[in-house]
């Protein structure tokens, strides 16, 4: 029986994030079974049999104005998945303790090991909003705290947080492809003490958490910022990221409306993330 070929389209994004991760999010459920992140977008893969001209009028980003989507495709030869992962994946360190890694990578002797399945490249450690959540996780005590991960993607916060001594996570996310795969990255690292919820904040608005961290991007943070701090305990921290420099004024407005305290900021090709703290005076 002849070997099935694939068929690789290389999408050029702008923005390229969350453009991304959305893009990626529907392409998996029309039968595309390998990504790979690019500087200005990605490679993605389907089986040639799979493939239909129409295919991509499902794509509902394809049309959003929002965004501005360039691709072309080309056929290529039956793919060894594991060696096309291992020669364009690479290990990622951060602060020389923390290192993100697949499967397939050794053991290196860092402090936190974080093994991340590489079905796609975003929420890996690579794209700079999550390494820098990384960051402001290696730098907070949260041994024995409570711990709300929104917009969880790969979980490869919520499993940070479990290593750095978390009692207790709550992973949230939206979509299905990030709800499957944060269950199989728990499962990897061995984690017990992360629940994962498929849908947003309000799953949770009832609960109160020491942490809450949020990777996701401007529009949907700033519209929910409320909502994170009335779950958040008195003296409790929240983590941003998903934004750029630009955007800073807009979360220094809200940051004072809900009197929260900006404790850090760290930027990163443009890109932020900030630490804030919920002072124990507020009222929800």
């Amino acid at each position: 029986m002849p070997k099935s070929c694939y068929i690789v389209f290389k999408f050029v994004i702008a923005p390229l994030y969350p453009g991304n991760e959305i893009l990626v999010a529907q392409l998996s459920n029309l039968g595309f079974e390998g990504f790979i992140e690019k500087s200005d977008g990605i490679e993605a893969y389907i089986m040639d049999k799979y493939y239909k001209e129409s295919l991509l009028e499902e794509v509902q980003i394809l049309r959003n104005t929002k965004f501005s989507i360039q691709f072309s495709f080309k056929k290529v030869e039956p793919i060894n998945w594991n060696s096309k992962w291992e020669s364009s994946y690479d290990p990622v360190i951060v602060n020389n303790k923390c290192i993100v890694k697949a499967p397939f990578h050794q053991t290196f002797g860092y402090d936190y090991e974080i093994i991340i399945h590489p079905k796609m490249s975003f929420g890996t450690g690579h794209h700079e909003t999550t390494n820098m959540m990384i960051q402001l996780i290696l730098n907070t005590q949260l041994l024995n705290k409570s711990v709300l991960d929104v917009g969880c993607g790969t979980a490869i916060l919520s499993i940070l947080a479990e290593k750095r001594g978390a009692q207790s996570i709550h992973a949230v996310d939206i979509d299905e492809w990030s709800y499957e795969n944060s269950l199989e990255n728990i499962k990897l690292n061995k984690c017990k003490k992360i629940n994962v919820f498929k849908g947003d904040i309000f799953l949770v608005k009832h609960k109160k958490f020491d942490v809450i961290m949020a990777n996701i991007n401007r529009n949907i943070l700033l519209e929910q910022i409320p909502q994170y701090v009335s779950c958040l305990n008195d003296d409790g921290f929240l983590f941003l990221s998903g934004f750029f420099e630009d955007d800073i004024s807009k979360f220094k407005l809200k940051i004072a409306s809900l009197n929260l305290t900006l404790c850090s900021k760290i930027s990163k090709n443009g890109w932020v993330a900030i630490k804030l703290k919920k002072n124990n005076d507020y009222k929800t």
